[in-house]
């Protein structure tokens, strides 16, 4: 099924590169892969793709400004991020300005198939025609990815669209961390779990605008999403 998979794979180190594309590829991917910053979002303008994986370090332009001119084009494209074991501050960064992920080097080609098929299992998965909710005062459309309060529309990211519904599936109840890391983002590990702090504190956010509405931190146990009627 992944053959109509469209990757755009940003990384300016040409035997990581290569391998990397060939094993993709492999795997029924369609990879456009660039060695800069500027050519990747030329070609991200001109096509559609369904997944980006930016290296951080890039000749022209980095894979942070990438991102921010990605997401302000689609708000809804995952990005991964491929970023240096020792550099936790630039995953932090980058899920800040709108990342999905992110995957340290060295990695496993494994580990990368995993993550990518983790972002676009949805694709294939038949959607339920019920996928407008009440969330207190505001209208989440899961289907396209929208949080509405009155005439105000905020686009979702894949990621935070399905954090709000697994929330809003157990809503009033604690959700375990370990649950939602292993669900959403694949395995139950420390830097993902800040990463996933990231997204309820963006969720939180967005909630902001109704009072009756409280997203919990069950200190080392999990999340709840609390709505009162």
């Amino acid at each position: 099924m992944n053959d109509k998979s469209r990757i755009l794979y940003v990384e300016d180190d040409e035997t990581l590169s290569f391998v990397t594309k060939d094993n993709l590829e492999l795997h029924g991917y369609e990879v456009d892969h660039y060695m800069d910053g500027e050519s990747a979002v030329d070609a991200f303008y001109a096509g559609h793709y369904d997944l980006c994986i930016l290296d951080v370090m890039l000749p022209k332009m980095d894979g942070f400004s990438i991102a921010e001119k990605i997401r302000a084009s689609d708000p809804n494209v995952p990005i991964l991020f491929l970023t240096a074991k020792s550099m936790k501050e630039d995953r932090i960064h980058g899920l800040k300005i709108g990342a999905d992920d992110y995957i340290t080097k060295p990695f496993s080609i494994e580990e990368l198939i995993l993550k990518i098929e983790v972002f676009l299992r949805r694709k294939f998965v038949s959607v339920s025609l019920n996928d407008i909710y009440k969330v207190g005062n505001y209208q989440f459309d899961y289907r396209n990815l929208t949080l509405s309060l009155s005439d105000d529309k905020r686009n979702l990211t894949q990621k935070e669209a399905d954090l709000l519904k697994m929330l809003l599936d157990h809503k009033n109840n604690v959700v375990k961390r370990g649950v939602i890391l292993e669900k959403l983002w694949g395995e139950d590990d420390y830097f993902l779990g800040r990463s996933m702090d990231v997204f309820i504190s963006r969720l939180r956010k967005y909630l902001s605008g109704d009072p009756k509405i409280k997203l919990d931190n069950i200190h080392g146990v999990g999340f709840k999403l609390v709505i009162e009627e």
